[in-house]
């Protein structure tokens, strides 16, 4: 197969290297039913993308297919059966004076190789320099161009309690059970690095890194705002035409806060130092948007006032609208 040939399964799946099988399961169903020749009737566009959707499942779905796609990409077909000598069928290129299938791989994607007298090949990698990147060939991360790459990205997911305190979470790394500890202050997109609990160089035995990427579950209150926090405050009329002091929930627990009077509904006001912990120390802000919220039900004196004061309001808030032009 050559390599323009070479089809990501990940992609026309649209999921990532590290989807789990109910993710590529889901993913494929959609598809399926998406491009299926039965809603698409001599649609041979949809009939094409139809029958890639399922060679992609067919292979991301087998855990012993998916593992060789992942290691040896567009040649994981010949990866398996791959004998020493043999001379398979890579668009007419000879095979024979290689050993094995990872001998070919190795010299494939560049690693300096050398040959001694006794007749054995050995190669020197070429690691990416940092850990970037995370593409290529699945989680090997192969590149043609840097090496291979053996560093590991994976998602953890948190709850705004744990990425506000810091938290330990454990994980399995390849038969491996490690502990991390999650710094205070974790916020979506966060990348946690744990050195050298990445993969394994088989043949110098070098690891690369573990990178965890940080995901937040959704909270009732608090949302991000760039470096802060933001929440919606509901204030009765009362508060917002006199002012009030009120009680504002924080990630260090409830507060006080002015409210000036004549507050609009949407203003947003500001508790410095009450917001998300810096990764350097400090804390930002918790910006505090209003919303006037008008009573449902009136006991019968609330109802008797807010008609007295209906009746003797001096204040019109739609005057300017008379003079609205078309």
């Amino acid at each position: 197969m050559a390599a323009t040939d070479f089809k990501d399964y990940y992609a026309i799946l649209g999921v990532s290297k590290t989807a789990s099988p109910d993710e590529i399961k889901k993913s494929f169903r959609k598809l399926a039913r998406q491009y299926h020749p039965d809603l698409n009737p001599n649609n041979k566009s949809a009939e094409a993308r139809f029958k890639e959707v399922n060679e992609a499942y067919e292979v991301l779905s087998d855990p012993d297919k998916r593992k060789k796609y992942d290691q040896f990409g567009q040649y994981w077909k010949q990866a398996d059966g791959f004998s020493p000598g043999a001379a398979p069928d890579f668009g007419g290129f000879d095979f024979s004076q290689y050993g094995s299938f990872n001998d070919f791989i190795n010299e494939l994607l560049g690693r300096v190789g050398s040959t001694p007298a006794g007749g054995r090949r050995t190669y020197t990698y070429r690691t990416n320099p940092g850990g970037a990147g995370f593409g290529g060939f699945g989680d090997t991360g192969f590149d043609p161009a840097g090496g291979i790459n053996l560093d590991i990205e994976s998602v953890v997911t948190l709850t705004f309690a744990e990425a506000f305190r810091g938290a330990q979470k454990r994980f399995n790394v390849g038969g491996e059970v490690i502990d991390v500890r999650i710094p205070a202050g974790a916020k979506p997109g966060t990348r946690v690095r744990v050195k050298g609990k990445g993969q394994i160089n088989p043949y110098n035995q070098q690891r690369g890194d573990l990178y965890l990427k940080v995901e937040l579950q959704a909270h009732p209150f608090f949302q991000f705002d760039g470096e802060n926090l933001i929440c919606e405050l509901p204030i009765a009329p009362d508060e917002a035409v006199l002012g009030a002091s009120v009680e504002v929930p924080t990630p260090d627990g409830m507060v006080t806060m002015h409210v000036p009077a004549g507050i609009r509904s949407g203003q947003t006001l500001r508790l410095r130092g009450k917001g998300w912990p810096h990764p350097k120390g400090g804390r930002g802000d918790q910006l505090v948007r209003v919303g006037i919220v008008p009573p449902k039900d009136l006991s019968a004196i609330e109802k008797e006032y807010y008609e007295k004061i209906r009746s003797s309001r001096s204040f019109d808030p739609r005057s300017h609208l008379r003079s609205v032009p078309l």
